[in-house]
Formats: structure tokens, sequence, C-alpha cells
């Protein structure tokens, strides 16, 4: 199993990468995990990871909170692309992302937040969408 936090991040972005209405608006390349600063647009990034262990479940598992912060990077027609481009993620996260390795025993999607750059000579619309979830493993 890998640490939560990339195991969650690997699980959400193959969940992305496999949904047409996604992949119209973003190529799969740009969907990437690292810093939040984009270097291609359109694009979401995966980032802020963050994890808070909550112990041991029967048989030997564990289990741990764990929150991702997804980024969505847009120029091309302001907000209104990336606005489409955090509908459709929405829309494909409704439901909890396929696993592999362990289970989730919980999942939410609780915030999406729009930013414009506050230079208004870039054009940049920026919105993070939280995500956390109840991961459990075995040892």
């Amino acid at each position: 199993m890998l640490e939560p936090t990339l195991a969650f991040q690997t699980a959400v972005r193959a969940t992305l990468i496999a949904a047409p209405g996604v992949l119209a608006l973003v190529p799969a390349d740009h969907i990437r995990a690292g810093s939040t600063r984009p270097e291609r647009m359109p694009c979401i990034i995966i980032a802020d990871g963050r994890v808070t262990y909550a112990g041991r479940a029967s048989g030997s598992q564990l289990v741990a909170r764990v929150g991702l912060a997804l980024h969505v990077w847009a120029i091309e027609d302001g907000a209104d692309t990336a606005k489409a481009i955090g509908h459709a993620v929405s829309a494909v996260l409704t439901d909890a992302p396929a696993t592999e390795g362990f289970d989730l025993d919980e999942f939410a999607m609780p915030s999406l937040v729009w930013m414009r750059d506050p230079q208004p000579e870039h054009s940049y619309t920026h919105g993070v969408l939280n995500l956390e979830a109840v991961l459990r493993w075995r040892v």
C-alpha cells in the first residue's frame, strides 16, 4: 500500500483521466500531482495532501482520514472554462473513486472555491476543490 495521500491521489487521478467529460476539457497529461502553479493550461493539479491517522481497525488494518485539494486552472474564456472543468470534475467525483489496495469508508467533496488572479493583466481563473476520505488498509 502506498502512503495514504498518494494512494488517494492515485485513485482520484485515475478516475479523472477515465472520465470523457473531464478529458473533453483538460488533456490527461494536464491532470497531475505537484506544485499548485501551472505550467500549461487548462489543468487540474492534485496537491495539499494531508493525513490524520485514526489508529487500527480489526484484522490488523490501519485507518486514516485523508484530504486533497484539486486546483483547477484555466485561462481560455476566463471563468467560464474553469467553472466548466470544475463542474465536470464535481460530477465525476460525486461518487467515491474506485480504489485499489485499500477500502474507502467515507468520501466527501465539501467545498469548491473560485478565485480570479489579483493581477488584472492576467485572466487566470483558479478553483480549489477539496476532497476528504477515510481510508482503511491491511498492514
